[in-house]
Order: structure tokens, then sequence, then C-alpha cells
């Protein structure tokens, strides 16, 4: 997991070593102050030199100026290494995540992938600081000021050794206990952004069924839930504090107690005693800001670990080892396919499948809900890879293309329509990054997008909301087909992108793709029989099977289910025109 996570350090080794070397020298600098006390009250005030009390006094403030430059300095290091760490961290898991095929997002709720990227890298950016400066600090202020004791007195520097070994028991014994609780409160964490996710998504459905207060009470529950368990977390912590402070006042009278006696006997002088309970306190409070960085380790460690799972996570699908980079056309095979979506699952989404598609033709597929049709669209650009059997693009394996050449050559209009945050233009130049506004306006006029952008107050640039809310369902599908056609592709896919759209419109757009892009093959996902009636032939789908394939005319002689659907969908239409 360390090896894992300091491959994000790269640029910023530099601030993460020179941040420890100057917390070092800071630390040498501090333990030399009450060394430089002693000699001062036992040479100067008690033999009333004072000159060697402002030589010996000249020095303590070089030495406070120096320690203090060495620890500004070292907190600046420290925070530029842990706030690159972060930044390079997130660029790693957004690009892992850049790389996953369905079947990997769909291991992780996109709620949890949020969190790993805010709550998880924060609190590992948090730890990472305190450890290049509190867990060198002070294992080595203890380390320094430890020696300095013995060279005072040997007997009385024993008391550090039952303090460390009574403080090092204690926090193992915390930690052990509260780093379970950090899971499950980071787990929590993921339920709560999914909650929020849920309800931004759906709030015009929310508002519309009235269901503000089931909301809120789900809400409510969720941080309840994270409360309770924090709280009880934080009991558990809390018990560092008072151990500290235990600790801390037991050593100063046992050291009190001690010293006053050994002065009595001359084993001791005054000014020995006096920067031995210095001493004493730097060791302490060092002691104290391990087990604050111990406490802080223990709450990254859970994010840590979450977030090397998402660096860890290897995509199932790969490009081949010698990949091809050139489709020479839209011929579609699927040969004897099966697939599921989770290998522990017993029954087949898709169960011996073979069609054959030439290029430029237009295949209409229709089928029930979870009749397997948009994922057997899915496999050509190897969204996912089949589980058996093969699908063939232009004559080839797609397995053995390059990812980038095959998904650039397959435009796919997905069921669930998505527009980012921007201008039309720049939504459109999605499918085509260099496009002329001419090719923009050809795309759009194609996809009957153009003459309800025109009418837009700023045209093209009018500014798309993110996701697309200030835009129709059916306007939003249109700009969406307008995109992929940008890309020019040998094969488009449209997988129910149409059903926001009226009958007209539909019939427009299959009429465009029919004149103005006669070469490319075009697969049509529709619930809409009107959609694919004219298509050159209609795969007809259920519960994962093929059920029949045919032109209009023929699967309404051949197919039941074609036949159903359709003379349902013409009654519903012919009731339409007599209302």
């Amino acid at each position: 997991m360390i090896k894992k996570l300091s491959a994000s350090i790269r640029e910023y080794k530099r601030q993460s070593i020179l941040a420890p070397i100057l917390i070092t020298a800071e630390v040498g600098f501090d333990v030399l102050i009450p060394f430089l006390m002693s000699y001062i009250i036992d040479i100067g005030i008690k033999n009333e030199n004072i000159k060697n009390v402002w030589i010996i006094g000249g020095l303590l403030l070089l030495c406070t100026i120096f320690a203090l430059f060495c620890g500004i300095q070292s907190g600046v290091m420290a925070a530029e290494a842990s706030a690159g760490f972060a930044k390079n961290l997130r660029k790693d898991m957004y690009y892992s995540i850049q790389d996953y095929s369905f079947k990997n997002i769909d291991k992780y709720s996109s709620a949890s992938l949020i969190t790993r990227l805010t709550t998880d890298v924060t609190n590992v950016q948090n730890s990472y600081q305190m450890i290049i400066r509190m867990l060198v600090r002070s294992p080595m202020i203890m380390i320094f000021a430890f020696l300095m004791s013995v060279k005072i007195n040997a007997k009385l520097s024993l008391v550090f050794l039952g303090a460390m070994l009574f403080l090092g028991i204690s926090l193992y014994i915390i930690i052990k206990i509260a780093y379970p609780i950090f899971m499950k409160i980071f787990r929590m964490y993921d339920d709560l952004n999914r909650v929020v996710q849920e309800n931004l998504r759906g709030i015009r459905v929310v508002k519309s069924y009235v269901r503000e207060e089931e909301e809120i009470n789900k809400f409510s529950a969720t941080l309840n839930n994270i409360f309770e368990k924090f709280i009880g977390v934080e009991k558990i912590i809390a018990f560092n504090s008072p151990i500290m402070l235990f600790t801390i006042y037991s050593c100063t009278l046992l050291f009190s107690w001690f010293g006053a006696k050994l002065i009595v006997s001359n084993e001791l002088t005054t000014g020995e005693l006096v920067s031995f309970i210095a001493y004493t306190m730097q060791i302490l409070m060092g002691l104290m800001m391990l087990s604050m960085a111990f406490v802080m380790i223990v709450i990254s460690r859970a994010s840590a670990e979450r977030i090397v799972e998402v660096l860890e996570e290897q995509s199932d699908i790969k490009n081949n080892s010698n990949p091809i980079y050139e489709i020479t056309n839209g011929d579609i095979e699927f040969e004897n396919i099966s697939f599921k979506y989770k290998s522990k699952s017993e029954k087949l989404c898709l169960d011996s499948i073979n069609i054959s598609i030439k290029s430029g033709e237009t295949v209409g597929i229709v089928g029930g809900t979870g009749s397997g049709k948009s994922t057997l669209v899915q496999l050509i650009t190897r969204l996912y890879d089949v589980d058996s059997g093969n699908v063939k693009v232009g004559g080839i394996d797609v397995r053995k293309y390059d990812i980038h050449t095959l998904r650039n050559e397959v435009a796919i209009v997905l069921q669930k329509n998505t527009l980012f945050s921007g201008t039309i233009k720049e939504n459109l130049r999605w499918g085509n990054p260099n496009a002329t506004d001419e090719e923009l306006i050809n795309a759009c006029k194609l996809a009957c997008a153009h003459e309800f952008i025109e009418n837009f107050p700023d045209g093209y640039d009018t500014y798309i909301e993110e996701g697309g809310t200030n835009v129709s369902g059916g306007q939003r599908q249109r700009i969406c087909i307008a995109r992929a056609i940008l890309k020019t592709p040998k094969i488009l896919i449209l997988d129910d992108s149409t059903s926001a759209v009226d009958t007209k419109t539909d019939a427009s757009i299959r009429e465009a793709f029919a004149n103005y892009i006669p070469n490319t093959t075009k697969i049509i996902i529709a619930q809409r029989i009107a959609s694919v009636e004219q298509a050159d032939k209609i795969i007809v789908m259920e519960s994962g099977k093929i059920q029949a394939i045919g032109t209009h005319d023929e699967l309404i002689n051949s197919s039941d289910i074609y036949k159903e659907v359709y003379l349902s969908q013409a009654k519903g239409g012919d009731e339409n025109d007599a209302a």
C-alpha cells in the first residue's frame, strides 16, 4: 500500500525530503536550549559570572532564531509536499477511473468513488503532512532529549522508559479498537453521498411527488448513523488526552521528587534539574504529538486502503499487445455470443447470439425491457467484453483493435443522454474537436436540432447547464445525435435515443441518415415500431435471445411478439387520430 501511494509523490520528493531534514535541525537547536540554560544557572548565575550569562544567553538567542527559521521552512515544505501529493493522488485515481470498463465501474458506486477522491484523499493528505513533520519531529526530539537526560543523570532518565512503555501500550489498544469503526464510517460517507446525488438528480421527481419530507428523513437517518459512529469512536480516541496528561504530570512529579533528593545529596545541580524538567516536557510533548499523529494515521489508514483499491483496480478490457489501428468498413458480426454481467450469475444476459450486418445497412432492434438490446450494442465498442463467442467489426474481432481506434469509429448515443456544462458548440465538438461551424450546423440539421438551436437567444453559444437541465428531453437527444454524427463514424448506434422526439421529427432524422450517411452502418434500438419499420432488417429480442430477424413485412407474418407490439401501437395511433 505504501509503495503504491508513494508513487504519487513524484515531483514533490524534494520538499518531502527537505521537510524532515529541516525539522531535524530545528529539533537539534531546541534540545540545545535546556542544556545552555543549565550552564547559565550553574556557571553564570550561581557563580555571579555576568559575562558567561551574556555569552550563553547570546547562544540561546541564536539557537532560538535558527530553530524558528528551520521550523517555518519545514512547515512550508511539508505543506507543499502534502498538497502536491494530494493533487497527484487525485489525478492518478481519476486517470485510473477513466480506464475502467463498465464492469469495473459497476463494482464501485459513483458516490463511493467521489468520497474516495475527496474525503479520503484529504485524510491521507493531512496524514502525510503529519508523517513528514510530527512523525519525524517527535521521535527525533524524544531521542535527542533522552540522550541529553541520560548524559545529565542516567538513573533519573529511566522514568522515561516506563512512560514510553505505558503510552505505547495505551496507543496500541486505542488504535486496535478505533480502526474498524473508521472503516464503517467511511462506508457510511459513501451512503451519504449516494443519498445527496440521488436527491439532486431527481429533484424534479421529488417535488412532483411531494416527497421532500421523506428525502429529508432519509438524509437525516444517514447523518445520524454517521454522527453516532463518530461519537462512539471519538470517545475511544478521547482517552488519548487524559492518558497523555496523566503521564506528563506523573513524570513531572517523579522528577521533582527524585531530583530534589539528588540535589540534596549533591548528585544533581539545580541547573541540571531545570534542564532535566525541560527535557521531560520536550519528551512528553513529543509523545503527545506522536499520539496525535498516530490517531490521524488510524483515520487515514482506512482512507488509504480505499484509495489503493481504486488505483490497483485493473480494467478487464485491455488493448491487444499488437493492436490494429484501422477499421476498413462497418460490417458487424456476432458469432455465438454469450454474456453475463457478473461471473457468479447463473443467468445469461445474452445467449447464443448470431447476427450478420453489412456495412451501410440500417438495422432495427426491438424487444421488451431487459431483453438485452442495450447490452448487445455495448459489446461492439467493448464497453463490455463477451464471455464466449466473437464480435467482429470489419471482419476482425473487436479485441484485436486498438480501443481508442474502435471507439472513434463507432458513435453511440446511449439511452441516458448526457450533456456537459458548457456551450452547445463545446458539447457538439465532443464528436469532433476540429469541426468547423459549418460542420456543426450540418450535423445539427441532420439531427433536426438546428432550428430550435437558432431560436435560442445565443444560438450555438447557448450555455448548457450540467446534465442539460435547461433544454428539453427531445432537444437533448437531438444534440447528442448531432454530436455522434460529427464523428463521421463507420457505425452509428442509437439506443432508444429518439424516444423523447415526436414521430415526425423521428422520421425526418431517419430520412436524413439514409440520404446523407448511406455508407454508415446504423443500428437503431427503439420501442416504437415506426422508428425501425423502414430498416433493412429488424431483430426481435426476448430474454437475451433472438426471437426473430427479418424485414417489417416478414416479421408481421413470422413473429407473434413483433406483430403484437405493432398492432398495439397501430391501434393506439388510430385511437389518438380518432381523438
